[in-house]
């Protein structure tokens, strides 16, 4: 197949077109390479993909709609893969009106696009923060998320609302994929493992949100791959669907199986919650397992041991 990959570049999306290259597709990257964080490292995320006779990657931002229209038009792609967005809860409290633009705004010109193309399989990555400070877990696709507490979330939950809009009009398949907490190799330098990764290898203190009770489904990288794969090969109709490991970790156990896995003992200060924070999150896969034959295979553990190999392996 023919496949459209927005955000090719960063951590999950230079990964899935690895994988979907490996699997026989051609593949069509687009990625603004903003500075969000160093661009230098998102074009090592994509130099093995960039050496493959089957991949090209388009510098350009998905909120403008001529470099959208003329990325469509040379590639002719059968199916769109939506994962770049505006990321991170906290950044977006202070500045809202970016994650407005990029993770609403740039949506609307991809979704347009399709209709215009005749493109009628999308796959796009939300979050498990539509979630919101939920006390009922396992998080279920049917639960209500209508509180959202972060402008992140409030983008993504309003991202599905346009995704179902543009099916029910114009027959658009889609499925929107909730990611809950993925890490693993090329994980953004600001989330908390890589950062906590950094410090502790580095012997400086680190500072921990609330009492380190917090807990997080974390998912490897590998296993939101699969997901996400499985999902552009099957798109039809309109569903959702949770990408996590159906596992939760507090915040306490994680940073003690990163200073195991890097060998020194993390030095912590504690400091009070941030706000658009949430206890918990944790997956039910349930529909995923059912549907996309979804099946998360990396505990915590072996997930951290091969992320600080990676981490350790990094120039630099």
């Amino acid at each position: 197949m023919r496949i459209l990959v927005t955000g090719a570049a960063g951590f999950i999306g230079s990964s899935v077109c690895d994988r979907l290259l490996a699997d026989g597709h051609q593949v069509l990257g687009v990625d603004n390479f903003n500075a969000f964080y160093d661009p230098a490292i998102k074009a090592r995320n994509i130099a093995a993909a960039e050496k493959h006779p089957d991949f090209e990657c388009v510098r350009g931002d998905i909120c403008n709609p001529r470099t959208v229209a003329e990325a469509f038009e040379r590639f002719a792609p059968e199916r769109v893969i939506h994962l770049a967005a505006w990321a991170g809860v906290r950044p977006s409290i202070q500045h809202p009106a970016i994650y407005q633009r990029v993770n609403i705004e740039g949506l609307m010109v991809l979704l347009e696009q399709c209709r215009v193309s005749g493109v009628d399989r999308f796959v796009f990555a939300s979050s498990s923060s539509v979630y919101g400070a939920r006390k009922t877990v396992p998080f279920r696709e049917d639960d209500p998320v209508d509180n959202p507490i972060s402008p992140y979330a409030a983008t993504k939950k309003a991202g599905e609302l346009l995704c179902y809009t543009w099916h029910h009009l114009h027959g658009l398949h889609t499925h929107c994929l909730r990611f809950f907490t993925v890490y693993g190799p090329r994980q953004r330098p600001e989330m908390a493992i890589h950062k906590f990764a950094r410090l502790i290898d580095g012997g400086e203190t680190l500072t921990l949100f609330g009492d380190g009770t917090s807990s997080r489904d974390y998912t490897y990288i590998d296993d939101i791959v699969d997901g996400v794969v499985a999902s552009v090969e099957r798109v039809c109709g309109y569903r959702i669907y949770n990408l996590g490991e159906s596992e939760t970790t507090t915040l306490v156990e994680l940073v003690d199986h990163i200073g195991r896995a890097l060998g020194k003992t993390p030095q912590v200060q504690h400091a009070p919650m941030q706000p658009g924070d949430v206890p918990r999150t944790f997956a039910d896969v349930s529909r995923a397992r059912a549907e996309l034959d979804y099946a998360p295979r990396i505990k915590i553990a072996e997930g951290i041991q091969r992320f600080a190999a990676w981490f350790r392996a990094q120039p630099g």
